[in-house]
């Protein structure tokens, strides 16, 4: 009697027998795949191997070095991926990232997911396919855990095939440029804590964005510690624009009149905040209303008021995470970025 497995192995192995082949009949990803047969630098489970060594085994899979090579030769670009190029917190981020890639003889090529989480996926997988030198993630992760594990699947195909990835602010992808956007968050709750403002409001961004969750976190953490309340009516979330913080602006007082003070968590949706406080409703700042921002980006200063915001180092981020790009190792976990709190013309003590 024949022996199965053999019969089986001279019945598949005709033709050239590629990875997708060996990964549908093993029945994974193509990323769990080649981080089985090629290397790679996320763990696979014992139950996961075997079911892709036995799939070579059966199909007669051999690893061919010389092509697997001439697919590991790269471009010199780098995909910067970031949720919208118009935001000038990514503008910032590009500047830095660019300043460092020409240093290291590398160009910077960026796609924009205007908010689309999917785009990001895709992105990675086209980035891949044009055999681009690394890949920068930019913007804030999703709360979505299928969303979160697709991406690192693509994430493990693109290093598999020789690519290397950095990203700013942590979401799970190694090597990262970390951002303490909780503690500068806190840093400005507590400003306003000091200038008497006990009935604040915050204008946030999406509600899925780690960064917003992060961010928000950090104002309860020092309400909490102050002893103040922060209840939900008077947290709202909107767009990360001008027009998005406007509308929440105005929702926000509509519901809640006698808050004294706004902390907007990006300084685009500070601007749109101000306009609704000054034209709007037709309210002093910071007399009557103090504004906080967050990010101090470049027009920051040139708002009337000029904003009182949290400042981040963005474009040293951006260079960070492009340097990292051009190392190749895997660094020890780093220190945050230190944020800083300036103090403009829009904070001021509570009214009355």
């Amino acid at each position: 009697m024949p022996n199965p497995r053999s019969t089986t192995r001279a019945t598949r192995s005709t033709g050239a027998v590629t990875l997708q082949r060996v990964a549908e009949h093993a029945g994974v990803s193509i990323a769990t795949a080649s981080r089985v047969l090629h290397g790679g630098t996320r763990t696979v489970g014992e139950e996961l191997r075997r079911k892709v060594e036995d799939a070579a085994r059966d199909l007669g899979y051999v690893s061919n070095a010389p092509a697997q090579a001439l697919a590991r030769s790269s471009t010199s670009v780098v995909g910067l991926v970031v949720h919208d190029i118009a935001d000038p917190y990514f503008a910032a981020i590009a500047a830095g990232a660019m300043r460092a890639a020409k240093r290291h003889r590398l160009m910077v090529m960026i796609a924009a997911t205007f908010g689309d989480p999917e785009l990001e996926v895709e992105y990675v997988r086209s980035l891949r396919a044009q055999r681009a030198r690394a890949v920068l993630l930019a913007g804030s992760g999703v709360a979505d855990p299928d969303l979160t594990a697709r991406l690192a699947a693509e994430l493990d195909a693109f290093r598999a095939d020789g690519g290397r990835v950095s990203c700013i602010g942590e979401r799970g992808v190694e090597p990262y440029v970390p951002l303490d956007h909780a503690g500068g968050a806190e840093r400005a709750a507590t400003e306003l804590w000091q200038l008497g403002h006990r009935r604040i409001g915050v204008v946030a961004g999406p509600e899925g964005l780690v960064t917003v969750r992060r961010r928000l976190a950090g104002i309860r953490a020092a309400w909490s510690r102050l002893g103040g309340e922060l209840p939900d009516r008077r947290v709202v979330f909107a767009d990360f624009t001008r027009s998005g913080g406007r509308e929440a602006a105005l929702g926000l007082f509509a519901a809640e009149p006698g808050v004294t003070a706004v902390l907007a968590l990006n300084d685009v949706m500070a601007a749109g905040v101000l306009a609704a406080v000054q034209d709007d409703l037709g309210r002093s700042v910071p007399e009557e209303v103090s504004v906080v921002g967050f990010d101090d980006v470049p027009f920051a200063v040139d708002l009337r008021p000029s904003l009182t915001t949290v400042r981040l180092p963005l474009e040293e981020a951006g260079e960070r995470a492009v340097q990292l790009i051009a190392d190749g190792a895997s660094p020890a976990r780093q220190a945050p970025l230190g944020v800083a709190l300036v103090v403009r013309g829009s904070t001021g003590p509570a009214a009355g």
